[in-house]
């Protein structure tokens, strides 16, 4: 498994990136890819990002995974689905989010560019996931639950032939997202507090919780809050190095491998 850190911003940090992670893993025999999340600034990221191969910059995931329906985590859609079109895209793009997630990726793309869905080469497959029911995605086995912000936001876990990914969303680990996180290969949890107790949202402190409790072998902290990861960049990083479990604050572009 590999997890390509696209962004690892918040909302509206002017200097990083929203958060949005490139999975690359085998299932059987075979490579496949899953973008998690796409958010204002994901889209242009992802094509960008030196952790990424020219060749999965080109052909694009062949998953996208969308957490929930704030701006900063699936308004980057209708640039990927343009970008995509405009370099050949042929295979359908399957894309798998909460409830309503056909009628929301056709809002935000007809917003966008009204004529778009027509035109496209490729087929959007847009699949509901429901918390506690098991699906696939990109061939992949997973399973979802509702996490604790403030829309209805779910954390994913993905399992690869060579380990298993949890990603958070946005929003405090709930008791149904740490039992998702047990064992896995690396824990990507949003962290927009240092502790507990942030409306809506995690903290440095629960996201190392969680991921202690869960025995997962690595934890990423992603979407801290700009000014704090500017300010008390250094402090996050002591804490987390100190962690019983490999623990870091990922910078755009780079790369976990299992």
């Amino acid at each position: 498994m590999r997890v390509t850190f696209v962004g690892v911003g918040e909302a509206f940090d002017e200097a990083l990136p929203n958060t949005s992670l490139f999975v690359a893993g085998m299932t059987g025999e075979s490579r496949r890819t899953v973008l998690l999340d796409c958010g204002f600034t994901a889209a242009a990221a992802f094509f960008g990002c030196p952790g990424l191969s020219e060749a999965d910059c080109r052909e694009g995931p062949d998953a996208l995974w969308i957490s929930h329906y704030h701006g900063d985590h699936f308004f980057g859609l209708p640039f990927l689905l343009a970008r995509l079109q405009e370099q050949g895209r042929a295979r359908p793009l399957f894309i798998h989010g909460g409830g309503d997630v056909a009628a929301m990726v056709a809002a935000v793309t007809d917003l966008a560019y009204p004529n778009l869905r027509e035109k496209l080469d490729f087929e959007l497959v847009c699949l509901e996931a429901r918390p506690g029911v098991p699906f696939a995605m990109a061939g992949f086995a997973a399973r979802a639950a509702l996490t604790g912000h403030g829309a209805p936001c779910l954390g994913l876990r993905l399992e690869t032939r060579f380990g298993a990914l949890y990603y958070g969303g946005d929003g405090a680990p709930t008791p149904a997202g740490r039992d998702l996180a047990s064992g896995c290969a690396l824990v990507v949890q949003e962290a927009y507090g240092l502790e507990a107790g942030v409306p809506g949202h995690g903290s440095v402190a629960e996201a190392l919780e969680t991921a202690e409790a869960a025995w997962a072998g690595a934890l990423a902290v992603v979407h801290v809050r700009r000014e704090l990861r500017r300010e008390r960049g250094e402090d996050i990083r002591r804490t987390l190095s100190g962690a019983s479990i490999r623990a870091f604050l990922p910078e755009p572009g780079d790369v976990f491998e299992v």
